[in-house]
């Protein structure tokens, strides 16, 4: 039995032009981006194409940035190569803002 591990970016890996190969090949990347705008209430596809660099890198925008791509490359993943996993097992560490959440 083979085990298969995700590792996604974190804070520092985002770029302009992130995720834009992916959503012009790619329909549920599109799709799952259209998500995130619609869920944020503003575009983030935009800003993660086209910047600036100076909104992008701010932490309020570069986490759901991260997030957004790094989801729809996995579900690029998952359409396109048929990797499932059995079950999740997710660690993570979030610390959005001074005094914001905190999960380990």
């Amino acid at each position: 039995m083979s085990k298969v591990a995700f590792i996604f970016p974190g804070q520092g890996s985002q770029y302009v032009g992130m995720g834009r190969d992916l959503y012009n090949n790619f329909s549920i990347c599109r799709e799952t981006l259209e998500e995130a705008d619609d869920s944020l209430g503003f575009s983030i596809t935009r800003m993660c194409f086209e910047g600036p660099a100076e909104e992008l890198n701010s932490t309020v925008n570069t986490q759901p940035a991260i997030l957004a791509v790094s989801v729809a490359a996995l579900r690029v993943l998952q359409q396109e190569c048929g990797l499932r996993p059995r079950r999740w097992q997710v660690t993570a560490w979030v610390n959005i803002l001074p005094g914001g959440c905190r999960c380990n």
